[in-house]
């Protein structure tokens, strides 16, 4: 398994995850599907030196997806960013989710981020298990903001220092 930065052809691979965890209704609060067309915009925001998307390769096929944004827009939280990390359904249980988060504490300092933080909703366990393995500590808990097939989801924040 390579870790690398994601081409714009990795993006209908991206885009399948992407959209599978929107039907799962578990782990992100986009609830319509998205198309590799509107993602464009999203991906060339994304800066390989600042906030990379990165995918897990595995003989050419991608098996998940890591990308960072910003945390917040103040001087102050320069160098906290938000990372979300999406794993193939077909590649679950074999590594990938902990080999991209293990990529982003390794590689994170080189990059001017000392927090990283996941936003991760308070019923996805196996996402917070797999946080919890790499270092990440509960932050704190947002109860009942989302809602997602009109039930209530908490949202926990998971952070670490790199």
């Amino acid at each position: 398994m390579r870790i690398r930065d994601a081409t714009e052809a990795d993006l209908p691979a991206i885009v399948e995850i992407h959209n599978a965890a929107i039907a799962s209704g578990s782990s992100t609060a986009q609830l319509d599907p998205v198309t590799v067309e509107g993602r464009r915009e999203w991906f060339h925001a994304h800066s390989p030196a600042q906030y990379p998307i990165w995918v897990a390769d595995l003989n050419g096929a991608i098996g998940g997806w890591l990308s960072f944004r910003e945390f917040l827009p103040r001087c102050a939280y320069r160098g906290t960013v938000e990372l979300s990390v999406y794993v193939s359904q077909q590649f679950r249980r074999r590594g990938v989710g902990r080999k991209l988060l293990q990529e982003a504490i390794a590689r994170g300092p080189q990059l001017g981020m000392h927090s990283l933080v996941g936003l991760i909703f308070g019923h996805n366990e196996p996402s917070i298990a797999l946080f919890r393995v790499a270092g990440f500590e509960r932050w704190g808990l947002l109860p009942g903001v989302a809602r997602v097939n009109q039930s209530p989801r908490d949202l926990t924040i998971f952070g670490r220092h790199v």
